[in-house]
């Protein structure tokens, strides 16, 4: 088993809502009950958008969360003074977060993406999705996944699908990074 293996919880506003208060009071009861490494900040509909960013990084920092990230948006990532995942849209700014010693995550959905996340520098990948997830195409598969972990050099977070304990036990056993995911942690 992986003992330096991460779990990375991933925000929706489907789950913690966008009202400041609910949101805070989601968070810290979610980060209280489960095991969380890293964390990311992805919301694609609120119009406070900013304000839940800076209750996130602040409540992230009281559980003393390693890496905290927002997702998308590098410039709040700058200003907050937090990590950042870019999506898989963004491969042009991975340099530009790499000027300002931000964690860098990016999403990767092929073997090209991989190689081109390795040379723009980048931390780590989410590879995705490996297990059925809706609206997210055909899933990667353990197998898949495990033939990714032994033949790159990155740190590689498993993304999609995963929602039990089984499916972290069956990660763990693999050569990555961690798991990300939204729903394993409601």
């Amino acid at each position: 088993m992986n003992k330096d293996f991460n779990y990375y919880l991933i925000t929706d506003p489907k789950y913690y809502g966008n009202n400041k208060i609910d949101f805070e009071k989601k968070l810290s009861e979610v980060l209280s009950k489960k095991k969380v490494t890293i964390a990311c900040f992805r919301d694609k509909t609120s119009d406070n958008y900013e304000e839940l960013a800076e209750i996130f990084v602040k409540i992230c920092k009281k559980f003393n969360i390693k890496k905290i990230l927002l997702n998308e948006n590098l410039n709040l990532a700058i200003q907050l003074k937090c990590g950042i995942h870019l999506t898989s849209k963004q491969f042009h700014k991975i340099k530009d977060a790499k000027k300002f010693k931000l964690f860098t995550i990016i999403s990767c959905h092929t073997k090209d993406d991989i190689t081109l996340a390795i040379k723009e520098g980048s931390n780590a990948i989410t590879y995705s999705p490996i297990f059925q997830t809706p609206n997210k195409g055909e899933p990667k598969g353990i197998e898949e996944l495990d033939e990714i972990s032994k033949n790159y050099n990155i740190n590689i977070i498993a993304l999609g699908g995963i929602i039990n304990e089984t499916q972290v036990l069956k990660l763990k056993r693999l050569k990555l990074y961690g798991f990300a995911s939204i729903r394993y942690f409601i």
